[in-house]
């Protein structure tokens, strides 16, 4: 089960940093996901959102989302809310906790705790 654990987000949020806690006081193991990094490729986007549709992975209560030019926010598609998600990982909802099948975005004590301990 632990190597199937990605746990994505971006290393300076809080809410990752508490999720990340939650995993290593119950014993599981993960491999941790940055969003700023290389490793994210347009590849691992387009899984997710194969899985769950992109306005739930694109957070438009972030300060990245908020200093967006109008025009960039406008008339979003599958397409384009991708390329914007690409070029700024942290519109990105976070974190993402992606196990087997499961895309989980957000974190939740107990939505893990159901996931991961059952």
């Amino acid at each position: 089960m632990a190597d199937d654990i990605i746990l994505a987000g971006i290393t300076t949020c809080d809410t990752v940093r508490k999720a990340q806690r939650w995993l290593e006081n119950h014993g599981i193991v993960y491999t941790f996901l940055d969003l700023r990094s290389d490793a994210f490729v347009r590849h691992t986007l387009g899984e997710w959102m194969e899985q769950v549709d992109w306005s739930d992975l694109l957070n438009k209560r972030s300060t990245t989302w908020r200093n967006l030019d109008d025009d960039e926010r406008e008339d979003l598609d599958e397409a384009r809310a991708m390329s914007l998600m690409m070029k700024h990982p942290t519109l990105i909802k976070r974190p993402i906790l992606h196990y087997g099948d499961i895309i989980e975005i957000g974190y939740s004590p107990d939505r893990y705790e159901e996931l991961l301990t059952n």
